[in-house]
């Protein structure tokens, strides 16, 4: 059975340690983040996109260094890599994407002012939509209305549009 990776005992060898190291640093990285959270009170569900993102992170140097254990022609590596950043360019414009969507969800969550349990109110020309923003996802805004309604918006339109923060 190990005769078909005959010859292959190097690059097996250094993917298992990549793939350890890269558990071991997921952990580690989950739990500094779980820590420094507490510390400074910020809120779980920026805590699960923060983890989620160093993971995204980590796993793409995991492939990097697993691809050139291996032995990948870098022209094609590139290649391929600046193929994904163009295909994320484009989302960066395209208006109704579900790319567009998650890159409004990251700059929503990070740079806009409103946080978790904020009574906020979106503008649109002649109705407003207002409610206590449950959840920022990947995809969507999440309120919940005075009626218990849940409600949903798209990253992309909540970022278009005007949001008011309500003080009561």
């Amino acid at each position: 059975m190990f005769e078909y990776f005959k010859g292959y005992e190097r690059e097996i060898y250094l993917t298992l340690i990549i793939v350890g190291g890269w558990l071991i640093t997921r952990f580690f990285v989950k739990r500094a983040i779980k820590n420094i959270s507490i510390k400074f009170g910020i809120a779980v569900e920026r805590r699960r996109i923060t983890v989620k993102i160093m993971n995204v992170i980590f796993l793409l140097l995991a492939i990097i260094f697993i691809v050139t254990i291996w032995g990948v022609d870098k022209k094609e590596l590139f290649l391929f890599f600046t193929s994904i950043i163009t295909v994320l360019g484009i989302a960066f414009f395209a208006q109704w994407s579900i790319l567009s969507n998650i890159t409004s969800g990251i700059i929503i969550f990070f740079s806009h002012p409103i946080k978790l349990g904020d009574q906020i109110r979106i503008v649109d020309k002649d109705f407003f939509i207002e409610g206590k923003l449950v959840n920022i996802t990947f995809f969507f805004i999440h309120l919940e209305n005075d009626e218990k309604e849940k409600i949903t918006i798209p990253n992309s339109l909540a970022l278009q549009k005007t949001i008011i923060l309500v003080h009561e």
